[in-house]
């Protein structure tokens, strides 16, 4: 059975962290600004809040935005499905970008993450090794812009440290004024029975 976390577009789901979760926590670390406080494993859901969370996290995902059709295409020819069974390594990485940021005009911020900074280029060179899940949360209120899902397998963590280090040196990370950095593992998956 599929889980909830992977159901159709678009959703909300929260991601808290607690005591209870399919995910431990290995590390949580503070690329720029504060930290969240640790917590030993995190539980991802489509419902409601896990109860007696440290923390929980909301975000939605929601139709491909500042992509174009070719764009899209070119994404499409390397699907990285999540919920791979050999995708036991995790990352969650939530992000709030600046007021400059969001003062810019939709084309102008569209010109410095595809094209300045080549952030979609970038991550299409990962895929499918590198499945992400990109997750809105400025319209909640909350205090994270975007929370990004990552999974692969412990072989291609390099590929995933080397993904994150490009994007951190893009035009588009000047705007970034809090950003955490959580790594997470969880037992292989079984194979579906029969």
């Amino acid at each position: 059975m599929q889980s909830p976390a992977y159901a159709a577009l678009p959703q909300q789901f929260h991601f808290s962290a607690g005591a209870r979760g399919e995910w431990s926590i290995v590390s949580v670390n503070a690329v720029t600004g504060e930290s969240l406080p640790a917590a030993p494993r995190l539980e991802f859901s489509a419902g409601e809040a896990a109860p007696g969370a440290k923390w929980t996290l909301r975000g939605f995902t929601s139709n491909a935005r500042y992509t174009t059709r070719a764009e899209l295409a070119t994404l499409g020819v390397k699907p990285a499905p999540l919920a791979r069974a050999d995708a036991t390594c995790e990352a969650l990485i939530p992000i709030a970008k600046s007021a400059a940021w969001w003062a810019l005009a939709q084309d102008t911020r569209r010109e410095i993450l595809a094209n300045a900074s080549q952030h979609i280029a970038i991550g299409s060179e990962y895929l499918p090794a590198i499945a992400r899940q990109l997750h809105h949360c400025r319209d909640l209120g909350e205090p994270f812009d975007f929370l990004t899902w990552f999974e692969f397998a412990p072989e291609h963590e390099p590929r995933f440290e080397q993904l994150v280090a490009r994007l951190r040196t893009t035009p588009e990370w000047r705007y970034v004024e809090r950003e955490v950095e959580l790594r997470l593992v969880r037992e292989r998956r079984r194979p579906a029975d029969g």
